[in-house]
């Protein structure tokens, strides 16, 4: 031991003090990262990091199972490997991601003719698969990830705004993180692009930065159908910063700021004259959802009622999971939060009025409903609640994606 010692003291100084420095240097480097981002890339990281590891495990258990994959998803599985070998990468491109993969890639000579989907997606992959030397699936898993880790930044703005301090928005953070499908949120699909834009709108919102609500919402309506309804809890907002109030003087002053609120239908109606000018149809967007999913509008409480108890046992769940959603937004209701109750009701009961079709897909819609998580961390300030609340929807949102992992990709997609 001795020996030891003195060959540590022989050691020179800067050799001896080298992981103090590193320390020290670190801490210096965390400190200089701007609130809350640091907060948010550890969040960020760290979710990669976990759902990696779960994926590596579930894969190698799974791949080598007699009769892997299903035969219905046999196809989706060739597609994969064509965008990558590795699993752990082509694990995150499922039905919808393939089709925006072929959206990003059509030449934009000529006249266009693929309706089905809104383009912001696709679109924004175009000019980061450029530099990605035409990889248009890389792009589109980049630009979903880049959404993902803003979307995390405005949603701790927001939730420090709303909840009143740090601790409560990083529950919030960590909430909107542990909703049962919240891993596609890093998924090539378009979940964490419009909840980006949304938590954006909304944060703009509540500091009345109406030109910013209002290009923001221009995106946010191309970025999926139900983007233009946001518009109505966001004139809410306005509404309460006035206290509801409706005299001559106020409406004019409604007018004066919240005008850019006309945006968000419009980037809905710049994406129908798109349509019209390139096929000759305004309504193109909604007769391809016609032909292609047997999309029609319907009674959304009559959807609920007959996945309830006409579907299968799957359709029930989702279902069910739908009503727990507007529950807990009724039941975490306060006066000064209408504008989320109705923004909750909307990105629920809209998905419902699709029909039957949805209810393949409603646990990723569901993941739009955002508020619920703002509703836990208010629920989860004692320590006790918090622990067992977030070990149960951890339970539950690891059970889905081994379920994603295992080629069921329909019960969730």
């Amino acid at each position: 031991m001795s020996e030891g010692r003195a060959d540590a003291a022989d050691r020179p100084t800067g050799v001896r003090d080298w992981p103090g420095r590193a320390t020290r240097g670190a801490a210096r480097f965390a400190a200089r990262i701007p609130a809350p981002w640091g907060f948010v890339l550890a969040v960020f990281v760290g979710s990669k990091l976990v759902l990696s590891l779960v994926a590596v495990t579930a894969l190698t258990a799974w791949d080598g199972v007699p009769g892997a994959p299903p035969a219905d998803e046999a196809t989706m599985r060739a597609q994969q490997d064509a965008i990558s070998p590795h699993r752990w990468l082509s694990l995150w491109f499922a039905w919808d991601s393939l089709l925006y993969d072929h959206l990003a890639r059509l030449p934009l000579t000529g006249g266009w003719s693929e309706f089905g989907f809104p383009l912001l997606y696709p679109f924004l992959a175009r000019p980061v698969a450029a530099l990605l030397g035409g990889n248009t699936a890389w792009a589109l898993l980049l630009v979903a990830n880049v959404a993902f880790l803003f979307q995390l930044y405005y949603a701790h703005r927001l939730g420090e705004r709303l909840c009143g301090d740090d601790a409560a928005a990083r529950r919030f953070v960590r909430y909107l993180l542990l909703l049962p499908a919240a891993f596609l949120f890093q998924a090539a699909l378009t979940e964490s692009l419009f909840l980006c834009l949304a938590l954006a709108a909304f944060w703009y919102a509540e500091r009345r930065r109406w030109l910013l609500v209002g290009v923001v919402g221009f995106f946010l309506a191309l970025s999926r159908s139900v983007g233009f309804l946001v518009v109505v809890p966001l004139a809410l907002v306005l509404l309460r910063q006035h206290a509801y109030r409706l005299d001559p003087r106020t409406l004019g002053r409604y007018l004066r700021l919240g005008w850019p609120l006309l945006l968000l239908p419009a980037g809905w109606l710049a994406f129908m004259a798109f349509a019209g000018w390139q096929a000759g149809d305004w309504f193109a967007y909604q007769h391809a959802q016609e032909r292609g999913w047997g999309i029609r509008v319907q009674n959304p409480l009559w959807v609920a009622y007959h996945g309830l108890t006409g579907g299968s046992a799957a359709d029930a769940a989702r279902i069910w999971l739908a009503l727990a959603v507007v529950a807990v937004a009724v039941a975490g209701f306060r006066r000064a939060e209408l504008p989320y109750l109705v923004y909750t009701l909307i990105v629920v009961l809209v998905p419902l009025s699709m029909g039957p079709p949805v209810y393949k897909s409603l646990l990723r819609y569901l993941l739009a409903a955002f508020p619920v998580a703002l509703v836990l961390a208010r629920w989860a300030r004692r320590g006790s609640v918090d622990t067992w609340l977030t070990a149960a929807l951890a339970l539950l949102q690891g059970a889905l994606f081994v379920v994603w992992l295992t080629y069921w990709t329909h019960f969730i997609i």
